[in-house]
């Protein structure tokens, strides 16, 4: 919620909190005391569990930052905060793609620090960054992929509205050797997730 001027009562922000059971996940822009999350999912092995790719460039995400403040027109990133204690969980990602003519989409995902897992908090981002993007951008899609065996995040999609379209054979390299993908997605004209019970 945002207050505007003169007092008015607050304005909802599609895609910016979600509160319930006394608990509120927020997205905001990434600040330079956020770079350490990043840096650390770059340098610390199995942190991001099976999305580690081996040691990246620890200054990148200072670059990035002093480029654009992670908010660029065809990718970016936003902090996941949660209330009330004001902590940095994580971060969402997002990067156009396109299809083919003018069906362009978005892919999204998701990393959380590892004390912040399992506790609805991912699946609720997930769904924020949906709303978000189909509210300030005309994009019909929203994809994203995820391992098979990584059965958390694939109830997680779920939870956020998203249907699983099929397996995507051979489309990552890690530890040694290429692995399947599940791709999910989400229409715009799909169920909203915070309209079920």
């Amino acid at each position: 919620m945002s207050r505007v001027e003169g007092g008015q009562p607050p304005v909802p922000l599609a895609g910016i909190a979600h509160e319930a059971d006394g608990t509120t996940v927020r997205l905001r822009p990434v600040t330079e005391a956020d770079l350490s999350i990043f840096r650390r999912f770059l340098t610390e092995p199995g942190l991001i569990g099976l999305d580690w790719a081996g040691f990246r460039d620890a200054g990148a995400p200072a670059r990035r930052f002093a480029a654009d403040g992670w908010l660029g027109a065809d990718d970016g990133r936003l902090i996941v905060e949660v209330d009330p204690e004001a902590a940095a969980t994580g971060f969402v990602s997002y990067r156009a793609g396109r299809y083919g003519g003018q069906a362009g989409y978005w892919e999204i995902g998701v990393a959380l620090l590892p004390q912040w897992r399992g506790r609805g908090i991912g699946w609720r981002a997930q769904a924020l960054i949906c709303d978000y993007l189909f509210a300030h951008s005309p994009a019909q899609r929203v994809q994203a992929g995820t391992h098979p065996e990584n059965i958390a995040e694939q109830r997680s999609l779920e939870k956020a509205g998203f249907q699983l379209e099929g397996v995507v054979r051979a489309c990552e390299f890690r530890a040694g050797q290429w692995h399947d993908g599940h791709l999910y997605s989400r229409l715009r004209d799909d169920p909203s997730p915070w309209d079920r019970p």
